[in-house]
C-alpha cells in the first residue's frame, strides 16, 4: 500500500517543469519531480475506547486531531 494520510488522504504527487515562456525559449527538457508528502508514523491514544491506534498522518491531520480531538477525527475518516 503506498504511503497516504488515513485522515486527509494526502499521498505524494508529481510537481515542477517550466513555464510557458521557458519552453518557447530555452526548452531543456528535464521532466518532472516527485513530491512526497510531510507523512509521520504516529501512535494516537483514544480516550473514548481506551486504545491506542498506529496511523499515517500528515502534519495538516496531527494539527486537526489536537484541534478537534483524536475520536471525531479518526471516526469521520473511517480509521476507527
Amino acid at each position: 500500500m503506498a504511503r497516504k494520510c488515513a485522515v486527509n488522504g494526502k499521498s505524494s504527487k508529481m510537481a515542477g517543469g517550466y513555464s510557458n515562456r521557458t519552453r518557447a525559449t530555452q526548452f531543456n527538457p528535464v521532466g518532472v519531480k516527485r513530491r512526497k508528502a510531510n507523512l509521520k508514523n504516529k501512535r494516537v491514544f483514544v480516550p473514548e475506547i481506551n486504545k491506542t491506534v498506529n496511523v499515517i498522518l500528515s502534519t495538516k491531520a496531527i494539527k486537526t486531531i489536537q484541534k478537534h480531538g483524536a475520536y471525531a477525527v479518526l471516526k469521520k475518516a473511517g480509521v476507527i
